[in-house]
């Protein structure tokens, strides 16, 4: 049983009130820990934390905290085989895809660590010989970040990591579905050297944490990954008090395949990338706009590479597909099917829970889609995968650009021309064309339109966390 505390100026702690949440483990459906539950007295001492350990990490060298931050990636590998059974346990995910997400949390600490070294400034030429005209880049303040619990350390590490190279302390509200691997990613950040109050670590009523923390004065920055309508909510609570905020929100992304390409391919990169953490990623490839020429041909190989799938827990090194997160995430599933099927789509495979233990849904081929279904206008997060075929390239990219999302997008081409017509017209803050490309911590990473604002990877990331400052100097008479 993980029992997860909070995390405040350099200590590790229970709640003032003692009260706590339990936590449930996804596969079996049975409590397998509890996390403390922040109230107004923890925040405050956050906040106050906060607030000094900005004073402690704003005047750290750059190369310091570069040492401070390589260091922590080296302890989150080293760790790895510890951290990763509970990212299973609570988030449900397979244990070889928990691995997968420490390696790539700590290759954003690394890279961050580098970035850190980069935060230049520039020298203006002037237009007066006796004056000197310079940019200066200096840390935004303490900032709170908002964090899912899909992956609940790869998402932490996006906001901790530009927020630390910056010079910026930290306040993270951790997800409490999944909330043991948090604490240990944050146990790694404390012992590599990272001060007292430049990080923290609570857990609460999302609700009650958003509305105290965004708008005290403490609070120069917010950045969060969910939902598009939690997102548009805090995003206008930070702009009422003119604070920054960079939102990484829910998508539905479309993948155009073209006739000529390898649909073996596409089908063996495409899958794992549909299922992986069973649909539950914002860029997972939703909407399948397949060329009418080759449509049933790809749908054929697709379902054949569905069926090998391996339903399980997660600590059965067999399994390939966990469960979905809640009995709430199967409702609105089995709602979509449904509706779907009523409005004349066929089921493919799967389509249902599997078991009564947990929450368990097969991986499911929907084809013949219109788009008057829920699910063809609704992020699914789940493992739906959707079939739709297409006459000419124009219609599908009208079809990936007819939602208000635009996070993550992808296309699969042997024709030249048409991959440039796919990359210029989508509207998508990110497109992988011919593999998968996305999430690599030197690239951009974030959405468009109702998908979010700003950046959480490449040297685009590092930018939100900064002030520009514009210094102009007379020499004196």
């Amino acid at each position: 049983m993980y029992h997860s505390q909070l995390f405040i100026d350099g200590r590790w702690a229970s709640s003032s009130s003692e009260r706590h949440l339990d936590v449930i483990n996804p596969a079996t459906g049975e409590v397998e820990g509890s996390v403390a539950h922040a109230n107004k007295d923890d925040m405050d001492r956050a906040l106050a934390a906060a607030e000094r350990g900005f004073e402690i990490w704003r005047k750290t060298s750059v190369f310091e905290r570069s040492k401070i931050m390589r260091a922590a990636a080296t302890l989150v590998r080293s760790r790895a085989d510890i951290i990763a059974p509970m990212i299973v346990a609570q988030a449900g995910k397979p244990l070889a895809e928990a691995k997968a997400e420490l390696a790539s949390a700590a290759d954003v600490l690394d890279w961050f660590s580098e970035e850190a070294r980069r935060t230049y400034g520039r020298v203006i030429t002037p237009r007066f010989a006796n004056v000197t005209q310079s940019v200066v880049k200096e840390p935004v303040g303490p900032v709170v970040g908002f964090t899912p619990w899909n992956f609940p350390v790869a998402q932490i590490v996006r906001k901790v990591g530009p927020a630390l190279a910056a010079g910026c302390s930290i306040i993270i509200k951790g997800p409490e579905e999944a909330p043991a691997a948090p604490v240990e990613f944050f146990k790694c950040l404390h012992d590599a050297g990272v001060p007292a109050g430049v990080i923290g670590l609570i857990f609460g009523t999302p609700a009650e944490i958003s509305s105290y923390l965004i708008p005290h004065p403490t609070i120069r920055k917010i950045s969060f990954t969910g939902s598009v309508q939690v997102g548009k909510h805090l995003a206008a609570m930070a702009g009422s008090h003119m604070k920054r905020a960079t939102m990484e929100l829910g998508g539905h992304a479309p993948v155009i395949i073209t006739s000529g390409v390898n649909l073996q391919q596409a089908a063996d990169v495409l899958l794992p990338t549909k299922f992986r953490h069973a649909g539950q990623a914002c860029v997972a490839p939703t909407r399948f706009l397949i060329e009418r020429s080759v449509y049933r041909e790809f749908i054929d190989l697709f379902k054949a590479k569905c069926e090998s799938l391996v339903i399980g827990n997660g600590t059965d090194e067999k399994t390939t597909l966990g469960p979905v997160n809640s009995a709430r995430r199967l409702e609105a599933l089995e709602a979509y099917v449904g509706d779907a099927l009523e409005k004349g789509a066929t089921l493919e495979c799967g389509g249902s829970r599997v078991g009564d233990q947990g929450y368990f849904f097969a991986p499911t081929i929907l084809s013949d889609m219109t788009t008057d279904m829920r699910i063809m206008n609704e992020e699914p997060f789940g493992p739906i995968a959707l079939m739709m075929a297409f006459d000419s390239v124009d219609d599908a990219i009208a079809e990936a650009n007819r939602l208000p999302f635009g996070l993550a997008a992808y296309a699969w081409t042997s024709d030249l021309c048409i991959a440039n017509k796919i990359s210029r017209s989508v509207e998508s803050g990110m497109i992988s064309m011919n593999h998968f490309g996305l999430a690599i911590p030197e690239t951009p990473y974030g959405g468009i339109k109702d998908s979010g604002i700003g950046s959480e990877g490449g040297l685009e990331a590092i930018e939100a966390y900064l002030n520009t400052k514009f210094v102009t100097q007379m020499d004196p008479a």
